[in-house]
């Protein structure tokens, strides 16, 4: 998955504190549980990572520069949030319908 540079910079930030590590792990697994689906998972991670960096542009230099001349609206961290879905949550079981449809076709006489 590739990242742009400012959801590669809010990465960074995270995992190389640990205590911002362990308290969006906790964050990340909490949303996503909550969530009905993955897509919503992502939007909600995504909106929350948006929010964390505008309270943190307020007091920390490489945030205040993420936003930049377009300011803190202009952020999109959405391959961010399904990243750190994919790290830090458990798949979601498959649907049966899902399953069905990812299956091959049975050809005629098959089991």
């Amino acid at each position: 998955m590739s990242l742009n540079r400012t959801e590669q910079t809010v990465h960074d930030h995270i995992v190389r504190r640990p205590e911002e590590r362990r308290h969006w792990q906790e964050k990340v697994a909490q949303l996503a549980a909550r969530a009905a689906d993955d897509h919503a998972a992502a939007d909600t991670v995504a909106a929350e990572l948006v929010a964390y960096c505008r309270e943190r542009a307020c007091v920390v230099a490489e945030f205040r520069e993420l936003a930049g001349p377009g300011g803190p609206n202009r952020l999109l961290l959405r391959n961010l949030a399904e990243l750190l879905l994919r790290l830090w949550t458990v798949p979601r079981p498959k649907r049966r319908a899902d399953i069905e449809a990812d299956s091959p076709a049975r050809g005629v006489g098959g089991r």
